[in-house]
């Protein structure tokens, strides 16, 4: 761990979670793993979505290696992949007429990773004030 501070290892272990929730996602977009909408399981294939999703592991992968190096650009970086990960989140549930979607834990997921990357001690961590 070396000088790492506590908070950025907070944040790694929560952007590695996210990765993991990628790489469901990913697999639901392959059509290995069901879709759940309420009570009913979908299993589909969209090429487009496995694109989107497999850059989103890639993007995930190299923020937790980012915030496990402390590379400075990874304050910003985590910023931004989880606010457009949180409004394209907040836009598919509210398009959906169902009341729980698959991404309600990534949107709560993404929401905390959000709001703990502007927590001063973190920011702090990157030297940004």
């Amino acid at each position: 761990m070396g000088n790492r501070p506590l908070g950025v290892t907070i944040l790694a272990a929560l952007a590695s979670v996210a990765l993991v929730l990628s790489i469901v996602h990913l697999l639901q977009a392959i059509g290995i793993i069901p879709y759940f909408i309420g009570q009913i399981s979908i299993r589909d294939f969209n090429l487009w979505y496995v694109l989107l999703w497999g850059l989103m592991v890639w993007v995930w992968l190299w923020v937790v290696r980012a915030l496990l190096v402390m590379d400075p650009s990874a304050w910003l970086f985590v910023l931004i992949v989880s606010g457009f990960n949180l409004t394209f989140d907040f836009f598919t549930m509210i398009s959906t007429p169902t009341t729980t979607t698959d991404l309600t834990i990534s949107f709560l997921l993404n929401l905390v990773i959000f709001g703990y990357a502007m927590v001063p001690s973190t920011k702090r961590s990157f030297g940004i004030e």
